[in-house]
């Protein structure tokens, strides 16, 4: 993580302030460290330049550490298996075999095969409308983006697409957040081998229980991350408290009349974030102001089973043919704090 974050952090369990112990430091890079908060005692760490700011109060599962290990244990377990993902032509794969064997290929630092692999796949899982949505939103956003100044911090980043798309293009310093340190590790190991870590920090927090002051946010991104976060509860409330401009975020929604797929939305408890119409009111009652931008509409299928490894999907969500809207909620903080949405 950079030095200018520590102007920006607090203890994220009782907002106190940190006094940092740093005892690795390369130029304006923390590598390794120490902050411990004054009012609370807590001890939040710095390792391998990544910033560990998750507090125990909030359960949480670290699905992308269980899918990375769990990958690679039943590999280990089957090597026959491993050989008819990795050392068959690629092109003779089906899509979400195709996916998995990028994942190997991540895993075992080979990243320019595994972005052909990773780009090969996308066009046999996902539709060409559907490709062509969630493009236009990337798109959108880093054009946004580019009338602006400071740092960007981007919530709940993943495999850190945004994040890479925002320095290829405007090489401007930003945070990827995301609450598993396993994704954040391999998303360093990514962006240094195509040599594009030096704009980028990286933080492990939970973004209902932020490590940010209030307001020292001027922007906010996310890739369509907030339904991934479980049990929100009042994770917008908390976002409105740490920024102090603009909070760009890329969603997708389900149509309401969709059953098959509002069944198992219900089951995962995903529905405040995963329809217009609530997700606009939820920011409302938090206190934003939202504007839908760029709006586009394509048409989606549940990506198909693995051929090789049980049947497995690259993704939950769609389990049935559906349209989705794709679009960029543009949010600031209502300063009146009264209750309006967006249409």
């Amino acid at each position: 993580m950079h030095t200018y974050l520590i102007e920006m952090l607090e203890c994220p369990a009782c907002h106190g302030r940190l006094n940092w112990d740093i005892t690795e430091q390369t130029e304006d890079r923390i590598e390794t460290a120490e902050a411990h908060c004054n009012a609370c005692n807590a001890v939040y760490p710095v390792r391998d330049g990544i910033g560990l700011f998750l507090t125990p109060q909030l359960q949480r599962n670290d699905l992308w550490e269980q899918v990375d290990s769990g990958l690679m244990q039943h590999l280990r377990e089957h090597p026959e298996i491993e050989r008819q993902l990795m050392d068959v032509p690629l092109d003779t794969l089906a899509p979400t075999d195709q996916f998995f064997r990028a994942s190997v290929l991540a895993e075992q630092g080979n990243f320019i095969e595994a972005q052909i692999a990773a780009d090969l796949a996308d066009k046999g899982l996902y539709t060409a409308e559907l490709i062509k949505c969630r493009n236009s939103q990337l798109d959108y956003v880093v054009e946004w983006l580019s009338t602006t100044e400071g740092p960007i911090v981007d919530l709940a980043s993943g495999l850190g697409y945004l994040v890479e798309k925002v320095v290829r293009e405007l090489k401007r310093p930003i945070v990827a957040a995301d609450f598993s340190p396993s994704v954040l590790r391999k998303d360093r190991k990514w962006l240094e081998n195509f040599g594009l870590y030096n704009y980028v920090s990286l933080l492990a927090f939970d973004a209902r229980c932020t490590p940010f002051k209030d307001g020292a946010i001027t922007t906010l991104t996310t890739n369509v991350g907030l339904p991934n976060i479980q049990e929100p509860g009042n994770l917008l409330v908390e976002l409105r408290r740490i920024v102090a401009g603009v909070f760009l975020a890329i969603s997708q929604f389900y149509p309401e009349d969709d059953e098959a797929n509002a069944k198992v939305i219900h089951q995962a408890k995903l529905d405040p974030l995963l329809y217009r119409r609530t997700a606009l009111q939820h920011f409302a009652e938090a206190g934003w102001n939202v504007e839908v931008k760029n709006t586009c509409v394509g048409e989606a299928h549940p990506t198909p089973p693995s051929v090789l490894l049980d049947g497995a999907r690259a993704d939950g969500l769609p389990v049935a043919d559906t349209h989705l809207e794709w679009c960029v909620l543009l949010a600031t903080r209502n300063l009146s704090n009264s209750k309006q949405g967006a249409a």
